[in-house]
This record gives structure tokens, sequence and C-alpha cells, in this order.
């Protein structure tokens, strides 16, 4: 098996490329793993003989790309950023993701196997329309309307990749993903970089502002089910997964006042007084726009699922970071 991650020194992609080289081997045999960012990957990951990383744009290193079996698109310009910068959201979202796929293509063509390409999309393909509004509830053939840049950058991504899935050129396999939290590292240019900055900021000490109401509807999924996710989606038979259209995942509905109560609880410290009521209105005008309500039967026919508590996401990061819980 010879595998592509996208965005592979980011937390997910690392987190992503562990799952894959570890002993459970979800994926079978794996003969190689590319990491492709514009930063380089964990050294821990590069000590495994399997492992290789190019390190630059998506355009200027898909000509040294080999042969692929699966493909892992988790790279992209986030949503702050692709509505500061239109030309460099359009050439990360779309322009490098058809990169790929005319690669992927170049194979398949030449009598290769169409490889499986999983592409991180998101739910910030729907939007708020100020003339139709949104539906209650956000299914799978909803209709995307997305109100921003980055939202539109990823729909455009979709069609392209159900369509290369259609012709029988690659394996569509489209996922919208939630907010991922809780994530290390810095925070990022995402507008909803504050749903993990209230956590991880306390936790390391350090005060966090929060940008939007405390009582704002959210919804998330844990890093774990988002690799479980993803995971599943390389895996999935033709019939399993259906149509090429996009998957949406499954999330948890919460608000920051929530996150904050179960971070003080689970971890038995009152750290959510190190959050600090900063009201951007350009951070709430995006955030208003999401949707609150979903109905995602594909994932969970598929047995994806979105985890259980809020408690359960402040464990999973506090873990993850070796901070001890309550319990």
């Amino acid at each position: 098996m010879r595998i592509l991650i996208t965005g592979g020194a980011g937390f997910v992609g690392t987190q992503l490329a562990h799952r894959i080289l570890g002993l459970d081997a979800p994926l079978g045999r794996v003969d190689s793993l590319t990491l492709l960012d514009i930063a380089e990957p964990r050294p821990e990951l590069l000590e495994d003989g399997r492992v290789d990383a190019l390190v630059g744009p998506i355009g200027e290193q898909v000509a040294h790309l080999g042969p692929l079996d699966v493909v892992f698109h988790l790279a992209g310009v986030v949503s702050g950023a692709a509505e500061a910068d239109l030309d460099l959201g359009l050439q990360t979202n779309v322009d490098d993701t058809r990169a790929l796929l005319d690669h992927l293509r170049a194979a398949t063509e030449r009598g290769a196997e169409p490889a499986t390409f999983v592409f991180s999309s998101s739910l910030a393909v729907f939007g708020d329309d100020p003339f139709l509004g949104q539906p209650d509830v956000i299914r799978d053939d909803t209709l995307p309307r997305p109100q921003s840049s980055y939202g539109a950058q990823k729909y455009m991504a979709e069609l392209l990749v159900a369509d290369y899935g259609r012709r029988g050129l690659v394996q569509a396999r489209t996922l919208r993903l939630q907010t991922v939290a809780v994530r290390p590292g810095a925070p990022n240019a995402a507008a909803s970089s504050f749903v993990s900055g209230i956590v991880r900021e306390p936790v390391a000490g350090v005060r966090a502002p929060l940008p939007v109401p405390r009582d704002t509807p959210i919804t998330l999924s844990s890093p774990e089910r988002t690799i479980d996710a993803l995971v599943r989606a390389a895996t999935a038979t033709a019939d399993e997964w259906g149509s090429p259209t996009a998957v949406m995942l499954p999330g948890l509905s919460t608000t920051p006042a929530q996150m904050l109560e179960a971070l003080d609880r689970v971890s038995g410290r009152p750290l959510s007084d190190l959050v600090d009521d900063a009201i951007d209105p350009a951070i709430v005008a995006i955030v208003e726009t999401w949707p609150a309500a979903f109905a995602p039967e594909r994932a969970i026919a598929l047995g994806i699922e979105a985890p259980e508590s809020v408690d359960a996401v402040i464990a999973e990061y506090l873990a993850l970071v070796g901070e001890s819980t309550a319990e």
C-alpha cells in the first residue's frame, strides 16, 4: 500500500500517520507513506523507514510523487486566511486539489487501479444565505450555500472530486469534517480556532480570548473520532460508500459555556477563569452562519460516530498533553 497524506505535518495529518503505521495497520500493509506539507513532519515519523517527506507547496511537489494507492488530502488554507487572500485560497483549496487529482488520473489512464482519494471538506460549504436562509436540519443531500470564500472553495473541490469519481478516475471519498477540537499547538487562522483555544491555553496556564458569546451553538468532533472517519472512508467499499458526493460527519452539539464547565469538571481545576470574553464581530459574523443541526445518515450507516460527550473531548485532550483528570 502506497499512501500520501497532504498536510502531513499538521496535527490531524500527524495523528493519522501514526494510526496508519501502528500495529493495528487499519489500511493493511504499508509499503510507503509520503507526508507532503509546507513544513517538515514530526521527526519520529521520519525514523520509520517506510516514511518520506516532501516539503513545499503541492503544486510544486506533485511532480515528485510516484504511484499511489490511497491519498488523504488534508492540506488547505483555513477559513480566515481564505477570506483574507482570495488567490491563496483558490490556489491551495482548488488548484492544488485538481493537481493531485490529475496526477492520479494520469496513472488510471495508463492502466493502474483507481486510487482512493479521501478529501477533507468542511461544513463551511453550508451557510446562512441572507435571501434563502438555512435549512433547519442539514442532511447529506442538502444543497450547499457557502457564505465564505473558504466554503465556496471547498465546495468547488468537492465537485471536482465527485466528477473524477463518477468518471472512474479515482475512488472518491469526500468527508465534510466538523470542527476538530481540541487541537494542540499554536492557534491558526481558522474562525473556529477559539474552540480549541479556550481549552488548550488554560490547560497550559495561558489566558485565552473567547470571541463569541458563551451561549453560541457549535458542533465539533474530537481528533480520535475524526481520524476514525478518515480511515473508515479509505477502507469503505464502493457499495458501502455509495454516491461519490460528500458524506457529512456526525458532531457533538455544545456551546463555549458547556465546554468551559466541562474543562473545570474534568480537570478538577477552575481553568475557565483564564478565559476572557473578547467579542470579535468578524468572528461572530462567520460563526453565526454555521449550521447547528445535522442528520448524517450516511456516516452513521458507515459506523462513524460523534464523541460521546464534551467531558470525553476534554479528557482526550488532557490525556494527549499528559495532564491528569479529576477522576
